[in-house]
């Protein structure tokens, strides 16, 4: 997974935020990590972590009336400080006419700003009867430079995937429980060696109470990898856990 590192640098007037400090709302940003050859500008961060948290943000318009909004997502490491934010950039007609099926791009910014992870997922059939026409995400980092793609396997009952480098070879695979609503418990998806002999991480529906569970459609996930897993293949399984949100749940 080679890559060239793009020259990094601030923009004519631009003041670097303060790093460990509450920002709106108390928020506290992951200290900015050194830049690594060959590592794509923001991914840095991936490299000294092994566990995600996922956390959708509540919109007291969508909570009130139904009407679905732009989702947004803050994702966190597990001292809980934010790592990326990310944002859904699709217009009010396809959110609200095509509902879990809908494309969309989902842009992923650092705490400087920067676009670092750029999801997009093309218009494509929900139905298991159609294994012509699969989900399929493309991730790329930094935006316009294609590291991996996630792209669903056809199976009559249970949600399966494959992640795949630039090339589209496949590395990982990905398979989730037939029964995707459970009291009480956390949903899994298993993310194995492409032998399906080895477990390699863990992509989690987190139960976040009887409350919000019933009159909201905002998620917690959480994402487990190998520290040393590249992290290329890490900003791909984002990517696959954010297209099992908008399938799934």
């Amino acid at each position: 997974y080679g890559f060239q590192a793009q020259p990094m640098g601030f923009p004519a007037g631009y003041v670097p935020p303060v790093q460990n400090q509450p920002g709106m709302g108390g928020t506290i940003w992951m200290p900015i990590p050194p830049s690594i050859p060959n590592c794509p500008p923001g991914l840095e961060y991936l490299t000294q972590i092994d566990q995600i948290l996922v956390h959708q943000q509540l919109e007291l318009l969508e909570i009130v009336t139904g009407f679905e909004t732009s989702n947004k997502y803050e994702i966190k490491n597990s001292l809980g400080q934010r790592v990326y934010f990310a944002a859904e950039d699709t217009d009010c007609l396809t959110r609200n006419c095509c509902g879990s099926s809908r494309p969309f791009t989902l842009r992923i910014i650092d705490n400087l700003g920067r676009e670092v992870i750029t999801l997009q997922r093309p218009l494509r059939c929900v139905s298991c009867c159609c294994p012509c026409c699969l989900q399929e995400l493309e991730v790329q980092s930094p935006p316009g430079t294609t590291v991996g793609y996630v792209v669903q396997k056809w199976h009559p009952c249970l949600p399966k995937f494959t992640i795949q480098d630039e090339k589209r070879t496949d590395v990982l695979k990905i398979s989730g429980p037939c029964i995707m609503c459970r009291c009480c418990e956390d949903v899994n998806f298993e993310v194995q060696s492409l032998d399906e002999t080895c477990a390699v991480g863990r992509i989690s529906k987190k139960w976040t109470g009887l409350v919000q569970e019933m009159f909201t459609d905002a998620d917690n996930f959480g994402i487990s990898f190998p520290m040393d897993l590249d992290v290329k293949m890490k900003a791909v399984m984002i990517g696959a856990c954010f297209l099992i949100v908008s399938l799934s749940f």
